[in-house]
């Protein structure tokens, strides 16, 4: 999740320039930025079906290592004040709460990834939260930066008790910006939680015919089962698969194999789920909108 904006007063573009590029947040940024180029880079050798060369390669590894930049310095920002201050609770407890964080979960995951074999859809989930990332900052940091809001000086108001206000004026893209990001956020976490199901599908076909390792659709099942009791959006998405499903296998021409494959696939996912349950879901964890 993006840091405050900061914001913009000196009065050369330079000024401004140097304020925006020295700063932290201007690193997470570029992170973004970088994975999402990569992604389209890597996207376009695994099109033409030459993803195993150097340069999709290349792509795939600075993609994730940006996606570990990026979440490592949310991460940092986060607990560095925490970490000087000695935290609360006992060692155990702060590294409960530490992994508890979406943002560490995801970094993780950065980390699992760029040392895995290259999975194409693994990209997916992270293009789509640095898309809505990069264009937020785009907006409140960059845009403002080379354009700056103006203040149009408001008309005398007769018998108002309180002095006049002036109308601050954003660039047109970054009105566009703002009113795309506002209609699409829950469409997007909506989709993250649809693609990451879909990853764990893969993983297990993959595994099963040794295309991946067992070990990586562990670690990447612990991460969706914590994901689904933080996340409203991966529960929802279950919930929406899980009703797909049943009537899907219902129907008279479904053969009878394939119906009762799917009851026990949902019943030992529901086993496992109840065995490692370890806390209800957080009513208050939904991400926050950006702004």
């Amino acid at each position: 999740m993006a840091p405050p904006a900061a914001p913009h007063t000196q009065n050369t573009l330079t000024d401004r320039l140097l304020n925006l590029v020295k700063t932290l947040q201007f690193s997470w940024f570029m992170g973004h930025l970088t994975l999402l180029l990569c992604t389209i880079r890597y996207s376009i050798s695994v099109v033409r079906f030459n993803s195993t060369s150097t340069i999709a390669q290349f792509s795939y590894r600075l993609a994730f290592l940006s996606a570990a930049v990026t979440y490592g310095i949310v991460v940092f920002k986060a607990y560095r004040g925490k970490l000087a201050r000695g935290g609360q609770g006992s060692p155990q407890q702060q590294a409960l709460a530490l992994l508890g964080d979406e943002n560490v979960q995801y970094l993780v995951m950065a980390f699992i990834w760029l040392y895995s074999k290259p999975i194409w859809f693994a990209l997916w989930p992270f293009t789509v939260y640095s898309t809505f990332h990069f264009l937020t900052y785009l907006r409140t940091n960059v845009i403002p930066t080379f354009i700056p809001a103006t203040i149009t000086a408001p008309g005398p108001t007769a018998g108002s008790p309180r002095p006049s206000v002036g109308v601050v004026t954003q660039h047109p893209i970054s009105e566009a910006i703002s009113r795309f990001v506002k209609q699409n956020y829950d469409t997007s976490m909506h989709l993250v939680s649809n693609l990451e199901i879909f990853l764990f599908v893969r993983l297990l076909l993959g595994a099963v015919v040794f295309a991946n390792s067992w070990v990586l659709l562990l670690a990447y099942a612990t991460f969706l089962r914590v994901r689904y009791t933080q996340s409203q959006f991966v529960r929802q998405a279950f919930t929406s698969l899980d009703k797909k499903g049943d009537a899907l296998v219902n129907d008279a021409r479904v053969p009878e194999q394939v119906r009762s494959a799917w009851i026990v696939g949902k019943d030992i996912l529901k086993k496992v789920a109840d065995a490692t349950e370890f806390g209800k879901p957080a009513p208050s964890s939904v991400p926050r909108k950006a702004q």
